[in-house]
């Protein structure tokens, strides 16, 4: 088992990384205020893991209710999340129960939410399922739901008591979610970790096979680097949002298309490759290096084009991203790999033009 720690004073937690950490119910029951949870899941991972988590917690005498969702960010909306308190309000749950999210990213950010705002707040536990999920949104506290006019953009940083990513998981998870979960991991190493970059190049057949060790390297360094991030700047007013290296494009993808025609991880992987040729575009990212970026993400399967939204319809839907701010649009991109920098004021015409290079033919 790897261990780390999200350093945020007496709120800090650790990480627990490794094959079967969804039975420590030692470090759950550690992280409860009282003996009760309420675990939110959704219909696909209920079946694999939600028995045999409600097992191990009532074996050391911890009463479980669940919340079963409907899957997919489809129903990353007011009405699923309503599904969550309309389950707390009837089995009269109170402040002093854990909400523990059991799932990908979906389930993290939707129960994250509803423990953030549940009678103003409740403790909650990340039990990740996803590859996407344990490098990345089960830590640092972001939860929110979606609106038809943009991602992410309803709500709240809460922090969880505790995050388990059990590896042993990711054997059920279907090839196009691995990969989607890749695009995170590749993130880090674009924006802050050139020598991790390194080593997923030379590993990247290793993490496709799932082989263990590979992919515990790759949660833990994706881990440590955020945890370090988020240690530093917890509610995003500085450094944290180099996170977003790619986002506010696969934002507008996710948008454009409908939530869920692409995976989260799947705009993400275009949406780096539209801020890589943009950097480029600029002056800053050599050729040599983009062309770096776009060969690492087309060896994991991901796409490196966008869909033909057109680049009007791109920047219409950027602007309602969370990262506009005062009406100044703010993108990561690249000097480097390993070297991230914000920008805002940035020409319109270079971005619509790194967005026409970077999608499908009409």
């Amino acid at each position: 088992m790897r261990k780390l720690t999200v350093a945020l004073g007496d709120r800090s937690y650790p990480i627990l990384i490794g094959e079967g950490v969804l039975d420590r119910t030692d470090a759950i029951l550690a992280a409860l205020k009282t003996p009760r949870v309420a675990i939110v899941t959704n219909d696909v991972v209920a079946p694999l893991y939600l028995g045999r988590l409600e097992a191990a917690l009532r074996s050391v005498d911890v009463a479980c209710d669940s919340v079963i969702l409907p899957d997919g960010e489809a129903h990353k909306n007011w009405q699923t999340l309503n599904t969550i308190f309309d389950g707390l309000l009837a089995g009269h749950f109170d402040r002093s129960t854990t909400l523990i999210a059991l799932g990908g990213g979906v389930v993290g950010d939707m129960a994250g939410f509803a423990a953030a705002t549940y009678q103003r707040g409740i403790p909650f536990i990340q039990i990740p399922t996803t590859l996407l999920s344990q490098v990345d949104s089960s830590v640092g506290g972001k939860t929110a739901i979606n609106h038809p006019l943009g991602k992410n953009m309803i709500g709240a940083f809460h922090q969880p008591r505790l995050v388990l990513a059990d590896t042993s998981t990711l054997t059920t998870l279907p090839d196009r979610e691995l990969k989607a979960g890749l695009a995170e991991v590749i993130k880090y190493g674009l924006i802050r970790d050139p020598a991790f970059f390194d080593w997923i190049e030379t590993n990247i057949e290793r993490l496709l096979a799932r082989e263990p060790q590979a992919l515990g390297e790759a949660i833990e360094r994706s881990c440590a680097n955020k945890a370090r991030i988020v240690s530093e700047d917890e509610t995003e007013r500085g450094v944290r949002a180099l996170l977003n290296l790619g986002h506010t494009f696969g934002h507008a993808i996710e948008a454009g298309m409908g939530f869920g025609v692409w995976l989260h991880g799947e705009a993400v992987a275009a949406g780096m490759v539209m801020a890589a040729c943009l950097s480029n575009r600029l002056g800053w990212l050599s050729a040599r290096q983009y062309e770096r970026t776009v060969a690492l993400i087309g060896r994991t399967g991901l796409p490196v084009r966008g869909p033909k939204l057109g680049a009007a319809r791109y920047l219409e839907l950027m602007a309602h991203d969370k990262k506009v701010d005062a009406g100044r649009l703010r993108l990561v991109l690249l000097r480097d790999i390993g070297d991230a920098e914000i920008f805002a004021d940035l020409p319109a015409v270079e971005i619509a033009a790194a967005i026409d290079a970077c999608c499908e033919p009409s």
